[in-house]
């Protein structure tokens, strides 16, 4: 079914009590495309904002002991709002959301709507406030390993700081929720765009102009969440979607979504957690590690954000009507189509960084502050952490499959068998190459994150596999040869680029840039003339 225009009037007859038209309840991998590629186009415009941002970053502070402080107190404040924004909260409010929708009943909808919002809004004030006053004891906790006291005090600070974002991203998940529910997700991809806007505003204003230094950042990041709540709240109203807060611990549907949220805490926040495992780890190694992971998974998420995410995003609420529509046909052709996606993309995503990797992080971040150095131990962390881009791509397409059937204690299963898989893997990694002297033990950290988010995605496919409900489509054979065949063509013509280009740590930005897109080009070429050449043709992509 394709999107309603972003543009439509605002007085508009709301499409919130009219079901959906028979065709979207069919296979819609067209559809779904359609709506991937917005998306997808949104959240680019995002990630251009978000690297000028880290660009930034990396030439004002460096990797230093202060960046490192401003990595802790973002990354805890960041995993909670996985757990009450767009990860946990998501995953279970959309499904019931879906499900009214389906019925048609928009004065039951509505109410439901008031309930959840106030109660969302009463819960994420309580953990902001406990958040604030626990700082130092929060921040000791991270940086267990850290044997000073300047990073312990400069994070408490920044944590104070960065909590109240916590609130209101909260509540702009909301909003970006309900209106990716009713097929509208251009302009909740695009609002990130604003939170990358007030973190640059906030290093050149406060940073630079008046000298604050890394406490800008966290300046940024509560400045950013104030901002993107004033966009998307008020574009409910537009499709006559008008929260009102109520709260009632006893109202149904919020202890619906309640009973369907509290499994998911860790299953949709797993590669949070294991980040926050790996920043803990990360304290007890030279100054600047937890800089270099930070931006290493930075580097990651570009195609995890770009196409993951959004691939995610999209399949939830199809296979939420297949589900409440009992078509179980429709159902596995939507999760297949995701499947497949993923694996078209993660798979050369995977390789191309991996690749590329002190590459793109020269050419991104080589400038100022951030040292040659800073870029080699950058990229030692992304070779490790692009073993794992797949399984963190294919994860967001297997979760939705669990939570459109308001199942959330089997990925719940799965998460806390990772969680554990990680720190095991960490130890086991880490400790050794410390002891050692390797060069890059933090790289030992990425390298666990990697392996156990893998885990957690080959569990969620085995126990899908399972419960019998999807059932696999033909052609994954041919599918799969073809992109090992794309693969090989790639990893060739990047090679080739490469070794002509020689060291780019000691190139000027312009020359820099210059190879890198010509080995970006070559490679994507390479990649999709194989694909072409073997038979595959845009239209697959819409079976």
């Amino acid at each position: 079914m394709p999107d309603a225009p972003e543009s439509a009037a605002p007085d508009a007859d709301p499409p919130v009590a009219t079901p959906s038209p028979a065709p979207a309840r069919r296979g819609g991998g067209g559809g779904m495309l359609r709506s991937s590629a917005v998306f997808t186009a949104m959240t680019f415009l995002s990630r251009i904002a978000g690297y000028v941002r880290d660009r930034l970053q990396a030439a004002f502070f460096g990797a230093d002991a202060g960046v490192d402080a401003f990595v802790v107190a973002y990354r805890i404040p960041n995993y909670l709002r996985r757990i009450f924004a767009e990860g946990s909260f998501a995953s279970a409010f959309v499904p019931v959301l879906s499900e009214l929708r389906q019925k048609g009943d928009q004065d039951a909808l509505q109410d439901f709507l008031d309930h959840v919002a106030g109660a969302l809004l009463a819960i994420v004030l309580v953990v902001t406030a406990l958040g604030m006053l626990g700082a130092p004891w929060i921040a000791r906790l991270f940086l267990l390993f850290d044997e000073g006291g300047d990073k312990v005090a400069m994070t408490a600070e920044m944590l104070r700081i960065t909590f109240p974002y916590l609130a209101f991203i909260s509540m702009t998940a909301l909003a970006g929720a309900v209106l990716n529910t009713f097929r509208h997700f251009g302009l909740p991809a695009l609002t990130p765009v604003l939170h990358n806007l007030g973190v640059i505003a906030a290093m050149l204003v406060l940073g630079r102009w008046a000298g604050m230094g890394p406490e800008a950042l966290a300046w940024g990041v509560v400045g950013a969440g104030v901002l993107q709540l004033a966009v998307l709240w008020p574009a409910m109203a537009r499709w006559g979607l008008r929260p009102r807060l109520r709260f009632s611990a006893r109202h149904e549907g919020v202890r619906r979504v309640g009973r369907l949220m509290l499994p998911t805490i860790f299953s949709s926040s797993v590669a949070q957690v294991n980040l926050l495992v790996g920043t803990m780890f990360a304290s007890g190694l030279v100054a600047g590690s937890q800089s270099w992971l930070y931006y290493s998974d930075r580097l990651t998420e570009l195609p995890l954000g770009l196409f993951g995410v959004a691939i995610g995003t999209v399949i939830l609420p199809q296979l939420s009507r297949h589900h409440a529509d009992r078509d179980a046909a429709g159902y596995s052709q939507a999760l297949d189509w995701g499947l497949r996606t993923v694996l078209l993309i993660g798979l050369p995503a995977a390789v191309g960084i991996g690749l590329l990797a002190e590459e793109l992080t020269a050419a991104l971040f080589l400038t100022g502050e951030f040292t040659a150095r800073d870029t080699r131990m950058t990229s030692y962390a992304l070779v490790a952490m692009c073993v794992g881009i797949p399984a963190f791509m294919l994860s967001k397409v297997l979760l939705p499959a669990f939570y459109a059937r308001q199942d959330t204690r089997t990925p719940m299963r799965a998460a806390v068998i990772t969680v554990i898989v990680n720190v095991l893997l960490t130890v086991a990694i880490v400790l050794p190459w410390q002891r050692a002297g390797a060069i890059a033990p933090h790289a030992g950290i990425a390298l666990a994150t990697a392996l156990a988010g893998t885990i957690n995605a080959l569990l969620l496919w085995i126990w899908l596999r399972r419960a019998g409900i999807y059932a696999r489509q033909p052609g994954w054979t041919r599918w799969l040869l073809r992109i090992a065949a794309g693969l090989i063509a790639m990893v060739v013509a990047v090679w080739a680029v490469t070794d002509a280009a020689g060291d780019f740590t000691v190139m000027g930005d312009a020359r820099r840039w210059a190879w890198l897109l010509a080995a970006i080009a070559a490679g994507a070429g390479a990649y999709g003339a194989m694909l072409l050449a073997l038979g595959l043709r845009p239209r697959h992509l819409r079976h």
